[in-house]
């Protein structure tokens, strides 16, 4: 439930797994959007109380990742799906980090500094879902979810510029502003001037998308129409920034419900292994 109501595009294409797989991606997707929203939806809070909460469940998912029974509504959960695929705990540790970097850090910047913080946050969790998805050459498939874990992240990033900043957030680089002769309080409604900034950062994101595609017709059939179909939902929300002249504030940009139920359909009836074009 918590999938369905805060990831709509990604709900929907888990739609198209197996359901043996999906209640795996479910777990996964609700120990990261709790621990987002414990960050991020408590900001009435102090920090330091927000820190405090994030430290309290990170220590009951680590108790139970050492067999100590946790009474907790989602850590069972994704603790069952961590033990059967095996997957790495490093990166969930990675990813615990970089959420209490949100605590502290509100804006980064260079590129490399913003990739450091996506590392945790993005492309973990492309390696979080791989066992899952499964893979004919695990080693070779491993950058492309990276790739798309950061691609999706930049996206989510261009598109939420308005909600980011409400948060006392800029998540586009400050050298990236530097280059197209803008500070921070230059990012609001009616500027014109940041839409060489947004188009720049659009195009930063599709070569992301380009370094993931290989990766998606390496995975098990009975996961490429899924993976498709997000990487196209999740490049379509450029497409749509684009059609809006760049322009973030105007409205958020989405794809629409016709086009998502499309882009569903075709990728569920696309031959596995047909490549896919960012």
């Amino acid at each position: 439930m918590l999938h369905k109501q805060h990831g709509r595009t990604y709900y929907l294409a888990t739609r198209l797994l197996p359901a043996w797989k999906r209640r795996h991606v479910h777990a996964l997707y609700g120990f990261t959007r709790y621990a987002d929203e414990i960050v991020d939806r408590t900001e009435d809070l102090p920090a330091e109380m927000r820190a405090e909460r994030l430290n309290e469940w990170s220590a009951r998912f680590v108790a139970g990742l050492r067999g100590e029974r946790v009474d907790d509504p989602l850590l069972p959960a994704v603790l069952h799906t961590i033990a059967v695929f095996d997957l790495d705990v490093d990166d969930f540790d990675t990813f615990l980090r970089c959420m209490a970097m949100d605590l502290t850090i509100t804006s980064y910047d260079t590129y490399d500094d913003l990739l450091g913080y996506m590392d945790g946050s993005a492309a973990v969790i492309g390696t979080m879902m791989l066992p899952i998805l499964g893979s004919s050459d695990p080693a070779a498939a491993r950058e492309p979810a990276r790739q798309l874990g950061l691609a999706f992240q930049l996206t989510n990033f261009i598109r939420d510029v308005a909600e980011d900043l409400e948060r006392g957030r800029v998540y586009l680089p400050r050298e990236d502003l530097d280059r197209f002769g803008l500070t921070p309080s230059d990012l609001r409604p009616g500027n014109p001037k940041i839409k060489p900034l947004i188009a720049y950062e659009v195009e930063r994101a599709r070569g992301h998308y380009r370094l993931a595609a290989p990766g998606i017709p390496l995975l098990e059939p009975a996961s490429q129409a899924c993976m498709r179909t997000a990487f196209l939902l999740y490049g379509g929300i450029l497409n749509q920034v684009e059609a809006a002249d760049h322009d973030v504030f105007a409205r958020r940009a989405t794809v629409p419900n016709s086009r998502r139920a499309a882009v569903a359909m075709r990728s569920l009836l696309t031959r596995p292994g047909t490549p896919v074009t960012a």
